[in-house]
């Protein structure tokens, strides 16, 4: 079962099971609520970082909405400059607008068919429709954009790459920006070269545009996630439902039974809340379920829900080793929203 779209009261997400079909999956391929009214106006270049201005000038000229000659533009049409590519690739840290930039994109581009989904999303509509038929869906598509490319299963990558190769073969233009395990590629940022050689075939079809900066989401909060005593976590939680549907968990629990989820399914897991509750939060020993718990922290944040917690803190729930690791990125992204949205 899955929760009720509009409800009040509490609910334990240990005991639903949701289930999403091929059709709803494509469905929900639009830019999450945070980003329904993203623009190129509204994104914030960061003055101290000049590469942010020079890639919004860049996808607004790849979008149709930017003179050719913008400063800084990458497409600038000149007598010799080369024919614009029909693919554009974000690489950046986390909370440098990547996303806004890329729903900005979608929302510029005057496409009859368009499609927005993270990495996840795709790979699991080819496991729900079959490579085959999931071709035939999106061929003739105008813009497909990829939030967070993954590189952690060499499956799911070149599943997409054949997709996307195919897509490009057909008239498709992509966007995409990634979330790739620093270490393997080298002092904790993304190494476009590794990328393109990892999707090989589709090298030539992307134009890359580095993105710096600071995390937006750390400017704006302090550093530490909110953790709540027992009495208050208690009377937050009757309080937000009383108003809204709102969801209270064993931390543990909610964890194990991530792994019998899929993480496809965890938007529809959360449908409907406008809390998400926590009891004692405890750090993570076991790298799957941490990265179970990233990805479900993702479409936490995507919905804008507020986290209400007990226990440790939820910026420490990563240990110094999993930091240490091939990860690294994708947990000090989860941390920077973590932050957010217990303080939110």
């Amino acid at each position: 079962m899955a929760a009720p779209a509009t409800q009040t009261g509490i609910v334990h997400l240990t005991a639903l099971t949701p289930q999403l079909s091929g059709a709803e999956m494509v469905a929900a391929l639009t830019p999450p609520p945070q980003f329904a009214d993203a623009r190129f106006d509204t994104y914030r270049a960061d003055p101290a970082f000049p590469s942010q201005q020079e890639a919004k000038d860049a996808l607004m000229i790849f979008s149709g909405v930017g003179p050719a000659e913008a400063k800084g533009g990458l497409f600038r049409r000149t007598k010799r400059a080369p024919e614009v590519k029909p693919g554009v690739y974000l690489d950046g840290g986390f909370g440098v607008g990547k996303t806004h930039l890329l729903a900005a994109i979608y929302h510029a581009l005057p496409a009859r068919r368009k499609y927005f989904g993270s990495f996840i999303e795709y790979t699991a509509l080819v496991g729900a429709l079959g490579y085959k038929n999931t071709v035939d869906l999106f061929r003739g598509a105008d813009l497909l954009c990829i939030d967070e490319f993954e590189l952690d299963d060499p499956g799911d990558t070149m599943v997409m790459t054949r997709l996307l190769a195919e897509l490009v073969a057909s008239g498709t233009r992509l966007a995409a920006t990634s979330n790739t395990p620093p270490n393997a590629l080298g002092e904790g940022r993304f190494a476009a070269q590794d990328f393109l050689r990892e999707i090989h075939a589709m090298s030539a079809s992307f134009e890359t545009l580095r993105i710096d900066g600071t995390d937006y989401r750390q400017r704006a909060v302090d550093g530490h996630a909110a953790a709540l005593a027992p009495a208050e976590y208690e009377a937050t939680i009757a309080d937000a439902a009383r108003t809204g549907l709102v969801s209270d968990d064993d931390f543990s629990a909610l964890v194990a039974h991530l792994a019998q989820v899929h993480p496809s399914r965890y938007i529809r897991l959360i449908e409907g809340l406008s809390t998400v509750g926590l009891r004692d939060v405890v750090p993570f020993t076991d790298q799957s379920a941490a990265l179970r718990f990233v990805a479900f922290i993702d479409r936490v944040y995507d919905a804008q829900l507020p986290i209400r917690a007990t226990g440790v803190s939820l910026d420490a729930v990563f240990p110094e080793e999993m930091l240490a690791g091939g990860y690294r990125k994708k947990y000090l992204r989860a941390t920077s929203r973590l932050v957010a949205s217990t303080l939110a």
